[in-house]
């Protein structure tokens, strides 16, 4: 029967693990969409003022280059063809954070989204200006913005020589984070219309349409005057939101983190496996000691808890074969012996009356004999403790009744009394607490000075029956070692003393395969030992509960 302290684990190791990575996951996935979102909201910040910096690089040259009465005109001018209003603005009353003033110092535009609003402010340094900007309000990107920007491009090349325009052209590259070059007319792929209006010095805007942002673009063509040459701006593409490299990298650190959070629950079990492994070789090895450590209780833990018992079980075994092999040894060594001696006298007898009582004893001896092995076979049946009770429910009034009269029929020079137990039925095995009654009643009978009592009962949670006697009793210090196989309190071991040693280790082997308990005290009543049995009233559930944990871990 197997020990009733082993439970069940409330949270099971695949809930356990299963849990964790759930919840790993989803850290991880609000972790990504939240670093995706701050991300692609750094990135659309970035895509803004790259796609402002090369313009407002423009206006803010020409901005210095109209400085005095006609700075007006030009401001003007720039709200007409940007549909936004222009001022100069004291960038000491802007309270530009230091990464602003890093950026607009080395010529690129700042962009203050006010999402709020639907609006963002626009700032660009003039050069030659100290603490001067050129600020803008815009709200939307509209096509004669995309014109303006040509037309912006345009002017600034003719404020230089036609020798220098290339040179100069090279000098506002790094302020455009798209291509920017100039062509000529010819070389470029346009239909008829489109070549119609570059030879009309118009602003050409071509769309190519596709199936995502990504292949979905502008380009700007604006003629230069005085010349066959066209200025080329773009391709510019639209912002994405969700550009497929981001989305796998994204992809990709989500797995690797959900494979380490994996390997971070699962380690500890993989760990704690193979110390249990380790445990396993060293009682192979022959290191009987050799226990598991008990840290949870989940199925590891309960595995761990499991193997303790087997251990121990299989070391109190082998610890009570060699035991019993020493005690039989010396138990069998006198029968045989008075066998022996006993054939020896039978040789030599002459009278028939002689040989007839050698007989007799010798037929004594080999009676002892077959106790004796019956006595070892039960015990050693009651110690693999891997048998199943049959449990059945019986009187325990019907059965103490039968334990008394069978002694009785013995003609044994003592009284027996029965308080009969007030009580309906019980559950166990019936004939292993028959023989728990014959030997403990037995044991009495060679100790008891005149009477005997059997008494049982039950309360919310327990069986119990108890064995009386008026004899001597047991000291306190001996009540323990009277279990042990072949143990006794006498050191006689004759026939005289009764008895090899192994009727109460039985009963404690019964007792134990009961989920119950032994308890050895002093009779009230009687004055002399006091063996009470105590076991579960529920002893089917448990069984059954057992059962079902033993299907569980197959």
């Amino acid at each position: 029967m197997a020990e009733v302290s082993v439970r069940r684990p409330r949270v099971g190791l695949f809930l356990k693990l299963y849990g964790s990575l759930l919840i790993c996951i989803t850290l991880v996935a609000l972790v990504t969409w939240w670093s995706l979102q701050g991300l692609n909201d750094w990135r659309a910040a970035r895509y803004r003022e790259h796609m402002a910096s090369g313009m407002f690089r423009l206006i803010a040259l020409g901005t210095a280059r109209h400085a005095g009465p006609g700075r007006a005109a030009w401001l003007q001018r720039l709200a007409q063809m940007m549909e936004a209003p222009f001022d100069v603005v004291q960038g000491r009353r802007q309270h530009f954070t230091w990464i602003e003033s890093r950026d607009l110092k080395v010529g690129r535009a700042v962009v203050r989204l006010d999402t709020s609003a639907s609006q963002a402010d626009i700032f660009a340094r003039i050069p030659g200006e100290p603490d001067a900007y050129i600020h803008t309000r815009m709200s939307k990107v509209s096509e004669q913005q995309a014109q303006a920007l040509a037309t912006l491009f345009v002017d600034e090349l003719q404020s230089v020589p036609l020798a220098q325009r290339t040179q100069h052209l090279q000098v506002l590259k790094p302020y455009f984070y798209y291509q920017v070059r100039m062509v000529d007319a010819d070389t470029l792929h346009l239909d008829a219309e489109q070549r119609a209006r570059i030879a009309k010095k118009e602003v050409v805007l071509i769309l190519k349409q596709g199936n995502s942002p990504n292949s979905s673009s502008v380009r700007i063509l604006a003629p230069l005057p005085e010349s066959r040459q066209v200025l080329e701006l773009g391709p510019l593409y639209l912002f994405t939101w969700m550009p497929v490299r981001l989305v796998l990298i994204s992809a990709l650190l989500a797995l690797a983190t959900i494979t380490l959070c994996a390997y971070l629950l699962v380690r500890p079990l993989e760990r704690r496996l193979k110390q249990l492994e380790l445990v396993v070789r060293r009682l192979r090895a022959g290191d009987l000691g050799a226990r598991a450590a008990v840290r949870s209780t989940d199925e590891v833990g309960q595995l761990a808890f499991v193997f303790n018992g087997m251990a121990e079980h299989i070391q109190r075994l082998i610890v009570s074969q060699k035991e019993m092999v020493r005690a039989v040894s010396h138990e069998l060594r006198t029968p045989v012996a008075r066998i022996r001696f006993g054939v020896e006298i039978l040789a030599e007898a002459d009278a028939a009356e002689d040989r007839q009582h050698q007989l007799q004893e010798i037929d004594a001896d080999i009676e002892e004999l077959n106790q004796l092995i019956d006595e070892i076979l039960t015990y050693a049946r009651l110690e693999e403790g891997q048998r199943r009770l049959n449990l059945t429910a019986f009187s325990l009034s019907d059965l103490l009744q039968r334990v008394r009269s069978e002694t009785e029929a013995l003609r044994v020079p003592v009284q027996i009394e029965v308080d009969l137990p007030a009580m309906s039925e019980v559950v166990a095995e019936e004939r292993y607490i028959h023989r728990l009654v014959q030997n403990l009643v037995g044991n009495a009978v060679r100790y008891a000075r005149g009477r005997i009592r059997l008494s049982g009962g039950q309360d919310a949670t327990h069986n119990w029956l108890s064995v009386e006697d008026d004899g001597p009793g047991i000291p306190e210090a001996e009540r323990q070692r009277i279990f042990e196989p072949f143990a006794r309190l006498d050191d006689s071991r004759t026939r005289a003393s009764g008895g090899y040693g192994l009727g109460l280790s039985i009963v404690e082997k019964i007792a134990h395969g009961h989920a119950g308990q032994m308890s050895v005290g002093v009779s009230a009543a009687l004055g002399g030992a006091d063996f009470t049995l105590f076991w579960p009233r529920h002893l089917a559930e448990i069984a059954v509960a057992e059962r079902h944990d033993e299907a569980a871990f197959t």
